[in-house]
């Protein structure tokens, strides 16, 4: 079908793929799109390949050579430019270069740096689909999966990525894993007109669906959108900017009242300069950024023995300073595994048999989920070993239940059925009889966040009986309740954030001891406005959050960081990186996804909350050596410099070079470095930068200086000695 392209805007559609067209119907979305069942023609589909862009996610390269440029920007690197200028200018060229090789080496070295982080939008990349099935013009193809655009129709089946965001169209349902999009731990089911999302995976059934939204403007697309945007300033790097700027600031007092002087008693104007030169070098902490960074790489090899791998050096410091954890329910605090409650049985059954008779129902060799957890449900491991399955009937999304064949030990055959409690009711012919008791139940264990598995029997070939309800669900981990309690006692607030229902968090929030406060993420409206300042208080007294999606994950994370709050984030998804990319410290759990991985600053190889506690203990301990490394450092930058100015303001003497200035300073950290493994006791509260205390304590080690106190003194001497010879005259 050649479809009229000037009359449908594809592409602009698909900017509304949360919305419009996801819960459009079906024959006016196929007009909408200007597309039919069987798809588009072959010169329609490259008009709008070319018009809207292939089905990929484009990601914004930064120019290496500006990138490298910028980071010859900023107070410090200002500083130091000075100082090259002003050796140029005073031809004292082994001044000029090693500080311009200082310079360029701690460019060379951040770049670097950098350079080698991990890339989470080629991490997202390979997430995608390579290849897809495309039926254009009336007959199936197997293009690129970026080749695809809106209007296409494309065939789904068992084990295929799903390639863009599409509805699907006439079929049988078929189960979908989105848990690496949604968080959801189960498959769900989708039936036409439903939609299904790029980067999901189709665990049974096959269909054909109509792309409705490609590239950016997927639901995957949003989320990698997500990831380039999140940028967060480190605290370090704040804390290195206000230093630096207050050396500069006290600098530049200095050689104001230094050239005044000079010019007072007449010196020559490159004296003045040398000075200018020797005092701007002296302000500068040349090795600070090196020696910190040193401090933490130590603290990052400290933590890899702990199971927690640092991707980011700056990291440490955030986590020290972590007031609110934001953490994944699903594997994190609980153990990502469905387990059976007490069951509900019918006729006074006894729960073993309701369990044996559900596991007679079940296979372990098809790794189903459901199926796993009725069979570690059995107390004995060999309670199957005197039946034989003669034949099984697997879970299909049309029948909603599985049914196997057995004969027992006593040679006699029977049935067992298992599936959604509606329709094992269906089948019953005791149906009368047990609806209200089977219904109470479901309710009950659905308002504890349960999921419900009916149960029936038919013994030779009579007629189905329904035995019973298993509920399932998915257990906390062991120690994640006290570790929370831990966590509560070092000043640490820990959110719980899943896409799961509201009553599954509220039963999981209960268990671990979190709090009844869940809010509802499908409430929070347009998170690309500014949120109101009702939504924002209840977002930051909120124990957690449920039916949580990749955009509210990071607006929680943003709303938190402009109420001031340091935000650690856990993450293991695809879903995740845009959050883990936003948060001051992004934490990556074990088995989590590669695009997780490359968006988290720490990555954990041990699952569970515990190794988390025991990295932010260790953190904060690196954090209190960074601190007292920061203080020495100012106090001698700070011993320098009003050394110098009070030599040549009463001596009118130069007693240091700018090469001895540098050497002084690296001489001295040399030795400091001894820091990065001293023996301190981390706080039962986050750390933070108090400048001010940092700037003071410095300023009154460095006055307190006995040198300095010499110098002051004779300086006194001198100037009332002058007073009193010209009283005598």
């Amino acid at each position: 079908m050649e479809s009229n392209s000037e009359q449908t805007n594809p592409a602009v559609a698909s900017d509304e793929a949360g919305g419009e067209l996801k819960s459009m119907p079906m024959p006016d979305l196929l007009t909408k799109l200007g597309s039919s069942p069987d798809g588009l023609s072959q010169d329609e589909a490259q008009k709008r390949l070319s018009q809207y862009g292939p089905n990929e996610i484009e990601e914004k390269k930064t120019n290496a050579l500006l990138k490298f440029l910028s980071y010859f920007w900023g107070p410090i690197p200002w500083m130091i430019e000075a100082a090259v200028v002003l050796s140029a200018v005073a031809q004292h060229w082994p001044d000029f270069f090693i500080i311009l090789t200082r310079l360029v080496a701690n460019a060379v070295v951040g770049f670097w740096e950098e350079h080698q982080a991990g890339n989470a939008i080629e991490a997202l990349k390979a997430t995608l689909a390579i290849k897809a099935q495309v039926k254009r013009a009336g007959e199936w193809i197997s293009p690129a999966a970026r080749e695809l655009v809106p209007g296409d129709v494309i065939h789904l089946r068992l084990g295929d990525i799903v390639p863009a965001d599409a509805r699907l169209l006439e079929g049988d349902p078929i189960e979908v894993d989105q848990s690496a999009l949604t968080g959801e731990s189960l498959p769900v089911t989708r039936q036409s007109g439903d939609a299904v999302f790029s980067g999901s995976i189709i665990r049974t059934g096959e269909i054909d669906a109509l792309v409705y939204a490609t590239g950016a403007n997927t639901y995957f697309g949003k989320t990698a959108q997500l990831v380039q945007g999140a940028q967060t300033a480190s605290h370090f790097q704040r804390a290195v900017l206000k230093i630096g700027n207050y050396l500069i600031i006290l600098a530049v007092a200095l050689v104001t009242v230094i050239i005044a002087v000079a010019l007072f008693r007449g010196d020559p104007m490159l004296t003045t300069l040398q000075f200018a030169l020797v005092l701007t070098v002296a302000a500068i902490p040349v090795a600070m950024p090196t020696v910190l960074s040193v401090t933490m790489a130590v603290g990052a090899r400290l933590l890899a023995k702990k199971e927690a791998i640092v991707t980011r050096l700056a990291a440490i410091e955030e986590l020290a300073g972590v007031d609110i954890l934001c953490s994944d329910k699903t594997g994190t605090l609980t153990q990502n595994k469905l387990t059976l409650g007490d069951p509900f049985s019918i006729d006074g059954m006894s729960p073993e048999q309701l369990i044996l008779n559900a596991a007679l129902a079940s296979r372990a060799d098809n790794q189903d989920t459901i199926d796993l957890a009725v069979l570690g449900g059995l107390q004995d491991d060999q309670a199957l070993k005197d039946y034989q399955a003669l034949h099984f009937m697997p879970f299909d999304p049309v029948h909603k239940r599985t049914e196997a064949t057995v004969k027992g030990a006593d040679g006699k055959q029977f049935k067992v059925t298992k599936g959604a409690p509606q329709v094992i009711l269906e089948l019953s012919a005791n149906a009368d009889e047990v609806t209200s008791a089977v219904n109470k139940a479901v309710d009950e264990f659905a308002a504890r966040g349960f999921r419900s598995l009916g149960v029936a029997r038919a013994d030779g070939g009579g007629a189905w009986q329904f035995i019973g309800v298993l509920p399932m669900f998915d257990p906390p981990r062991e120690q994640a309740k006290s570790t929370i309690a831990t966590a509560r006692q070092m000043g640490l607030s820990v959110k719980m954030v899943t896409g799961d229902a509201l009553a599954i968090a509220s039963e999981t929030s209960n268990k671990l001891g979190l709090g009844g406060n869940i809010l509802d993420a499908s409430g929070f409206g347009d998170t690309k406005h500014d949120e109101t300042a009702q939504l924002a208080d209840s977002i930051e007294h909120a124990d957690g959050f449920a039916q949580v999606f990749p955009a509210h994950k990071f607006h929680i994370i943003d709303v938190l960081q402009q109420r001031g709050h340091i935000v650690g984030m856990t993450g293991d998804g695809v879903n995740d990186a845009p959050a883990l990319k936003k948060a001051d410290c992004g934490i990556a759990v074990s088995g989590a996804t590669d695009a997780a991985r490359a968006a988290a600053d720490i990555v954990l190889m041990t699952p569970g909350l515990t190794v988390i506690i025991d990295a932010i203990k260790e953190s904060r301990k690196i954090f209190q050596r960074m601190n007292s490394y920061a203080i020495y450092r100012i106090a001698e930058t700070l011993r320098v410099l009003l050394f110098r100015t009070l030599a040549i303001l009463v001596f009118n003497f130069y007693p240091l070079t700018a090469v001895m200035i540098v050497m002084l300073a690296l001489l001295n950290d040399g030795a400091i470095l001894s820091i990065a493994y001293d023996n301190v006791h981390y706080k039962d509260k986050p750390e933070a930068w108090n400048m001010r205390m940092v700037l003071g304590v410095a300023t009154v080690l460095a006055s307190s200086d006995p040198s300095l106190r010499l110098v002051c003194f004779t300086s006194a001497n001198v100037f009332i000695t002058s007073i009193m010879r010209t009283s005598r005259r």
